[in-house]
């Protein structure tokens, strides 16, 4: 008589756990809804790209305020790395002591670079830029100081006041003159640039929900019957969601890429004006890009406010919804 084998104990395991099974429904719904959404919308063309159009321009007006800032920025630090005090020296000081009264001041604390302009040299600037070569010529003695010109290490304000109380008190030194209203005004607008650019950004970003959620508000009430019957037999309020909320988050992705390129397209048409205005100044300048961290940021801000506004209106509309 012979004796059957005994169940292997690996046939347990050939058998998915139930978690296992839910975990994959759970993705193969948000898949079909992914797709499902998409198709939705392509089935309505014009309507899926006026609202990604009023979504792209709600977006574009900050992050062009957003670029134009970060131009500011640039020129910002190109003007600090400019900033120098100007150090007169006493009238009548000579070329072998101003040249040491240059190593004291390259001596203290905070100076990154010196430059001495001796009185000569200042004179012949001074002919140079006045165009009085001649009248300049039939003076006896030479009134102009020789000069020291500083470049701090911190080209901040508060600093650069610091340094000049400094340089004031070095033996030799008649005057220290410095220039930092443009530089303190530069920031004042830098400041309110951003606040702006941040006022407008949360402004435009409430639009965006609107746009969003009006949207998918109508396309609740287009299904109506649809949820009130999923509903009826058990669907919970997460499954009738879903659907909507990626419709949501492809409104958003699309708007941002038509801002995306309306910013890349305004960009190519004004560079070419600016870069001129700048020549003409003697100075190079190029309008900033998105370039790959902006255009990740904006397309995951569009996307998120997008799935937000879905999120908003659906969850308004269903609680309203109630199966007959």
């Amino acid at each position: 008589m012979s004796r059957e084998p005994p169940p292997s104990p690996r046939g347990a395991r050939t058998h998915p756990s139930a978690s296992g099974i839910r975990w994959r429904a759970w993705a193969r719904h948000h898949r079909t809804m992914g797709v499902d959404s998409a198709r939705r919308l392509l089935r309505r063309p014009l309507g899926s790209l006026l609202t990604m159009l009023a979504i792209a321009i709600a977006l574009v007006l900050p992050a062009g305020l957003w670029l134009a800032l970060d131009s500011a920025r640039l020129l910002d630090a190109e003007l600090e790395q400019s900033a120098t005090l100007t150090v007169y020296l006493e009238t009548g000081v000579g070329e072998g002591e101003a040249a040491r009264i240059q190593e004291a001041l390259a001596a203290q604390a905070g100076v990154a670079g010196t430059r001495l302009i001796t009185a000569a040299e200042g004179m012949a600037e001074f002919q140079q830029a006045l165009g009085l070569r001649d009248a300049l010529t039939r003076l006896e003695d030479n009134p102009l100081p020789a000069s020291v010109v500083v470049r701090p290490e911190d080209p901040g304000p508060e600093a650069v006041r610091k340094l000049a109380e400094a340089l004031g008190a070095v033996p030799g030194v008649d005057e220290v003159r410095l220039d930092l209203a443009w530089l303190e005004r530069l920031r004042h607008l830098a400041e309110l640039g951003q606040r702006v650019t941040l006022a407008l950004g949360v402004l435009f970003g409430l639009g965006v929900l609107l746009v969003v959620g009006n949207t998918i508000r109508l396309a609740v009430e287009n299904r109506r019957k649809e949820i009130e019957v999923v509903t009826l037999i058990g669907a919970t309020h997460a499954f009738v969601r879903r659907p909507f909320l990626y419709s949501g988050a492809w409104f958003g992705l699309g708007g941002g890429l038509l801002a995306w390129g309306l910013l890349t397209l305004g960009s190519d048409w004004l560079s070419a004006p600016v870069s001129s205005l700048a020549a003409s100044y003697g100075a190079s300048f190029h309008l900033p890009r998105l370039g790959p961290e902006g255009s990740t940021i904006l397309l995951g801000c569009s996307t998120l406010l997008g799935w937000l506004g879905a999120w908003i209106a659906v969850n308004r509309h269903l609680a309203e919804i109630r199966p007959r």
